[in-house]
């Protein structure tokens, strides 16, 4: 099992981490666990990470926290938050730079689709 380079709870509006979601990863996955009776863990594995974003509402701002929205192409986790997190940007610009290294390690290309727009689909292209 690889050292974990961030681990943090989920926060409460105020910044207390008082909850039991717990967001973690290390240099090959994103891991949630979350639940007190019934422990649920989920995993994405960082090339599968397709876009990151950062949210930091009014409130969040004020306690220095962010919530960080992550789309993959996994098959249960295709769209995530990562809520109420502390030094949010660091974090989100951390798992950034991960995913980038884990992609190039395994020589995974990011494939854009394209549309074209100028070919009418209702002709016949043969003729």
């Amino acid at each position: 099992m690889s050292e974990r380079l961030f681990r943090d709870r989920k926060r409460n509006w105020c910044g207390l981490p008082w909850s039991f979601t717990i967001y973690s990863f290390d240099e090959e996955r994103i891991f949630i666990e979350s639940g007190v009776f019934t422990k649920k863990e989920d995993e994405v594995r960082l090339y599968r990470v397709l876009d990151i974003s950062l949210t930091r509402s009014f409130i969040q701002r004020i306690f220095k926290m962010g919530t960080i929205t992550i789309d993959s192409s996994d098959k249960t986790l295709k769209c995530f938050q990562m809520k109420n997190i502390k030094n949010s940007r660091e974090v989100k610009e951390q798992l950034s730079q991960l995913v980038e290294e884990e992609r190039q390690r395994k020589r995974i290309t990011g494939r854009e689709y394209m549309v074209d727009h100028d070919h009418d689909f209702d002709e016949d292209p043969y003729h």
